[in-house]
């Protein structure tokens, strides 16, 4: 009874707000009223506008006018056509359309206010993942692809699949993250070298353009639209919904982590066995640092060798980690030992120091949770998170090592949070798609992942960051970021190089009044 008293009361409050005329700022500071008859279910009260103003990075705070939480594809339709065209403000008088800046956000993990709308309307897309009918994620009957609506998270459309027995192929690690979120971006983690980025395996979009227009999108139906905005940093339009490939899903993993004291046969080994793409090479493979100047998080390993771990930490200063993993079920047992083997036999990893586990498929695919649960438990999830993500092009990692890794981050009194360091295969990548990276077969994916928990000054963390970035430049390396957030239009211009005529042209082809993301800060 209490339950549907609150629900009750939830949706009086709501049906209230959405009768009540909505003030906004435009672009040109003027006051707009989005009026009552557009019936939009726009909420203003502060927890809704707070919630909206801030995003995992912790570092702006940009408030909006107001966030839609949309029950239909055709309220976002709505608004964004109101917004190009003409209407009255400041009490009936008219003119020249003023317009408002609008921006989709799923889950919020952005972290430089990516996903902000400073004064308009910020489009609280998990209303609608909410809303979707009949369900969120809906599997078609062979198997072979889901329907899934955008602000779903990762995390729902493999419980989805995983009933069906099938599952898509390419993951981030973090899974509490929206489908439209990570599709605007590349989606990467540690099965890009194998299936390519999450914005490789979709087959059809539904995108509500910047004018306002609803479009399915394909490779073959409006292709300029589809690749477009795979990678496009929400620039012309909002994804609504994603047609996702889908393949047999195992049912176990076995995963190693395997530790190297020599960066030599570390870098050797992860480019040979992301060649290796038959059956008996690894369906997940990462990399990362272990430094004898930051955490040394050892609870991965059996506790009667985490004092050994520790101690090669210390001695060898920094040690290598070659994280993979192997899937397998019933029908792939039998070639599970002969991957082992090979590893075991084959790599060139410190003695003695490749560790096994053998988890649930789920399991396996979540396994940040439990980091996100530790770090929630000690105060140090929702706090200022500087991340540097970067492509660096493979023929350079090993000047990038020396003056990066061993140069900076090691001569740091400190460092926080994970470095993540390993390669991935360029043809993987559709160059169609609006995401950049570097112009060679093998790239390294390099994540400076830290946080400024406690009494350390992100600032400090993000001139850490300003030096790498120096550092590339002044030694000629042609890095791509990723999760970027540049300020000035040079930076976007060189950040696109070639593609930079066809993004500005598409632009204007599909936003022309340039409502959309700016908090990506491109057209400011």
């Amino acid at each position: 009874m209490t339950s549907n008293l609150g629900s009750s009361i939830i949706t009086l409050i709501t049906l209230f707000i959405s009768l009540t005329p909505t003030l906004i700022k435009s672009d040109e500071g003027i006051d707009v009223f989005l009026p009552i008859s557009l019936n939009l279910t726009v909420l203003t009260d502060p927890f809704s506008i707070s919630a909206a103003s801030h995003d995992f990075g912790n570092i702006t705070d940009e408030n909006p006018g107001a966030v839609l939480c949309p029950s239909s594809t055709t309220e976002v339709a709505r608004l964004l056509r109101f917004a190009n065209g003409g209407f009255s403000y400041n009490g009936g008088s008219t003119g020249p359309a003023p317009t408002f800046k609008v921006a989709a956000r799923g889950q919020g993990h952005s972290l430089r206010g990516q996903a902000s709308a400073p004064g308009g309307v910020v489009v609280n897309m998990t209303c609608l993942a909410k809303a979707a009918k009949p369900a969120a994620v809906v599997i078609s009957a062979d198997g072979a692809y889901a329907d899934v609506a955008a602000g779903t998270m990762w995390v729902d459309v493999l419980k989805a699949a995983e009933e069906r027995g099938v599952s898509p192929v390419s993951w981030t690690d973090y899974l509490y993250l929206s489908v439209g979120g990570t599709l605007s971006n590349a989606g990467i983690g540690g099965q890009t070298f194998r299936h390519g980025p999450q914005i490789s395996n979709v087959h059809e979009l539904d995108v509500i353009t910047g004018k306002g227009e609803m479009m399915t999108c394909s490779p073959k139906l409006n292709p300029e639209l589809f690749y477009g905005v795979l990678g496009g940093l929400g620039q012309f339009g909002i994804i609504t919904r994603a047609r996702i490939a889908l393949d047999h899903a195992p049912t176990r993993v076995k995963w190693s982590r395997i530790l190297y004291s020599d960066f030599s046969a570390f870098k050797r080994d992860q480019e040979r066995l992301i060649s290796m793409t038959n059956d008996l090479g690894v369906d997940f493979l990462e990399g990362q640092l272990m430094m004898s100047n930051g955490f040394v998080d050892t609870s991965f390993f059996p506790l009667s060798d985490q004092t050994r771990v520790a101690s090669l930490v210390n001695d060898h200063r920094i040690i290598y980690v070659l994280e993979v993993a192997k899937y397998y079920d019933r029908t792939t047992l039998p070639i599970i030992d002969q991957v082992i083997d090979t590893l075991t036999r084959t790599l060139g990893f410190a003695p003695g120091f490749m560790f096994v586990q053998d988890v649930p498929y789920f399991d396996f695919l979540n396994r940040v949770r439990n980091e996100e649960d530790k770090l929630r438990s000690l105060g140090l999830w929702e706090v200022p998170h500087p991340w540097l993500n970067i492509f660096v092009p493979g023929s350079r990692i090993l000047d990038f090592h020396n003056g990066v890794i061993n140069g900076l981050l090691l001569n740091q009194t400190s460092t926080t949070g994970v470095t993540l360091f390993y390669p991935t295969n360029r043809n993987k990548w559709n160059n169609r798609m609006s995401t950049m990276t570097p112009d060679e077969d093998v790239f390294y994916v390099i994540g400076l992942l830290q946080s400024a928990g406690g009494s350390q000054n992100w600032h400090e963390l993000e001139n850490l960051n300003d030096k790498v970035i120096q550092f590339c430049e002044n030694s000629g390396i042609k890095i791509k970021e990723y999760l970027m957030h540049y300020t000035r239009k040079e930076d976007w211009v060189k950040h696109f190089g070639p593609k930079w005529d066809d993004f500005l042209r598409k632009k204007i082809m599909f936003d022309p009044k340039r409502l959309l993301s700016p908090g990506q800060d491109i057209f400011n």
